[in-house]
């Protein structure tokens, strides 16, 4: 029987946890009686966002963190340890995005996806990893993928892509998990639409890696559409936080936040199986708090 994760006392840290989903699971962890070590690229959003949880009672740090910087997640680590000694619980969270046809995205464009949603999350389990298993008491990983790790939508490509190799590598890393037998888990998120920050991501987005040329028609038309799924997201990010906490202290694997979106995946999988070319992923018209 699976022994129930508890979460009063112990140590969570987060990246994204300015805002969004990151700062709704920071809520609910210190809702939790947990001790919060909260990372995010914008300083002065994590300030605020640490003052609030303070003020509420919190035990609380902030740790100006930018994901994509292998150094800057190694030191993350070290201020949660020298600050509260131990890390239980770790949400890979922070996350970007940018849209239009595949073809017209540029180099700047997959260097900043990637780096962030791929590379940040990689860091994450690379450097956290050992440190909950050198502890040897339960611990749990939550990597924060989409439906789009699980489907390929068009217009969407880079951030297919990314999340597509979230689902790969926490997938892996529950099977690495598993073979040396140890009490850490892991889970993988894979949200629908939701009402954060992800429609504005572009507003953190390095100087350097910033495109100099105008949008493309396509990414244009993406940026609009993508705003507008994001504002009509028939669940809340406090919704998605309290489904991802039952999820862990249940010590599951997937949470599919929005269940409707399943019979898109059956249909892509069969697609595979059946060798056929790829149904559009939205032809279902899945219930994931957009409509055109």
């Amino acid at each position: 029987m699976t022994i129930p994760f508890e979460f009063g006392g112990k140590v969570a840290v987060m990246t994204g946890a300015a805002s969004g989903l990151g700062r709704a699971f920071a809520q609910k962890a210190a809702a939790l009686g947990m001790k919060l070590v909260l990372a995010d690229v914008d300083g002065d959003a994590l300030a605020a966002c640490v003052t609030a949880l303070r003020d509420q009672g919190a035990e609380a740090v902030g740790v100006t963190t930018d994901v994509s910087q292998s150094a800057q997640v190694e030191a993350l680590a070290q201020a949660a340890l020298d600050t509260f000694g131990k890390v239980h619980l770790l949400f890979n969270n922070a996350g970007v995005g940018t849209g239009g046809f595949v073809w017209e995205n540029t180099e700047k464009d997959w260097t900043w996806v990637l780096g962030v949603n791929v590379m940040g999350v990689a860091h994450g389990v690379r450097v956290f990893a050992p440190i909950m298993l050198r502890q040897k008491e339960p611990a749990h990983i939550v990597n924060t993928a989409s439906v789009a790790g699980l489907l390929a939508p068009p217009a969407m490509g880079v951030y297919n892509v990314s999340k597509h190799a979230v689902v790969a590598l926490t997938e892996t890393l529950y099977h690495d998990l598993r073979i040396v037998g140890t009490e850490v888990g892991c889970s993988l998120l894979c949200p629908a639409f939701v009402p954060t920050g992800i429609a504005e991501s572009y507003r953190a987005r390095p100087e350097a890696l910033r495109n100099t040329e105008a949008p493309t028609r396509s990414q244009a038309v993406a940026q609009v559409q993508l705003q507008r799924a994001v504002k009509s997201g028939k669940l809340s990010a406090a919704d998605v936080a309290g489904l991802t906490f039952d999820a862990v202290r249940e010590r599951r694997f997937y949470i599919l936040t929005h269940p409707a979106i399943l019979p898109s995946v059956h249909l892509r999988h069969e697609d595979i199986e059946l060798m056929r070319n790829p149904t559009d992923p939205m032809s279902l018209k899945p219930e994931t708090g957009y409509s055109a």
